[in-house]
């Protein structure tokens, strides 16, 4: 299991990497439903697609690993309440995305079948509740780690909250869940390191 979050927070590393330094200010505006603004600073589009549809990706991961819990029945009624929320949240961030790529021109990466994202997630290990709280609870910790990590690339506040308000969803996800497991709070600046 430690070998499949490992893979996971780099892949959201990349997506951070990525994005610090190559994140137009024309998708960001886009993302921020500044179609007016944005209109004159598309001067990257097909790069900003590019890391747009590894966010999608992320997203298309984070919907299945909660589809694959739900589907488990390993989860108790409760928990899977929250577990459906979270799904939902995510297929928000999923939706905000396809219509970002859609509006720079560009073409949304497809959602895989199921059966591709539990053999990358390694669900056949996922055993017990607290084995699915565990693995979303470090697809969170790799999401909100990636969203903060963009926000000092920006020069503007309202592309800075953009960022923020994506990064507080999956904080407020990490914290659920790491109560849930009973897990101690976490240290000072956790977050973003």
């Amino acid at each position: 299991m430690q070998q499949q979050l490992t893979k996971e927070i780099n892949r959201r590393a990349f997506l951070c990497n990525t994005s610090a330094g190559a994140l137009s200010v024309g998708a960001v505006l886009l993302l921020a439903g500044k179609d007016v603004r944005a209109a004159g600073a598309k001067d990257d589009s097909a790069n900003d697609v590019g890391i747009l549809n590894v966010a999608l990706g992320l997203e298309h991961q984070g919907i299945a690993a909660y589809t694959l819990g739900a589907k488990s029945g390993l989860l108790q009624k409760p928990v899977l309440d929250v577990a459906v929320k979270f799904q939902d949240d995510h297929k928000i961030h999923r939706d905000l995305l396809i219509a970002t790529i859609n509006k720079l021109g560009g073409k949304a990466v497809d959602e895989k079948p199921l059966d591709i994202y539990a053999k990358a997630l390694n669900a056949g290990t996922l055993k017990t509740q607290e084995d699915i709280l565990r693995l979303a609870l470090s697809l969170e910790l790799g999401a909100t780690n990636a969203y903060l990590a963009v926000i000092p690339s920006f020069n503007s506040t309202a592309l800075a909250k953009v960022a923020g308000r994506l990064a507080a969803d999956e904080v407020s996800h990490w914290a659920i869940l790491n109560n849930a497991l009973g897990q101690p709070l976490p240290n000072a600046m956790m977050f973003g390191a």
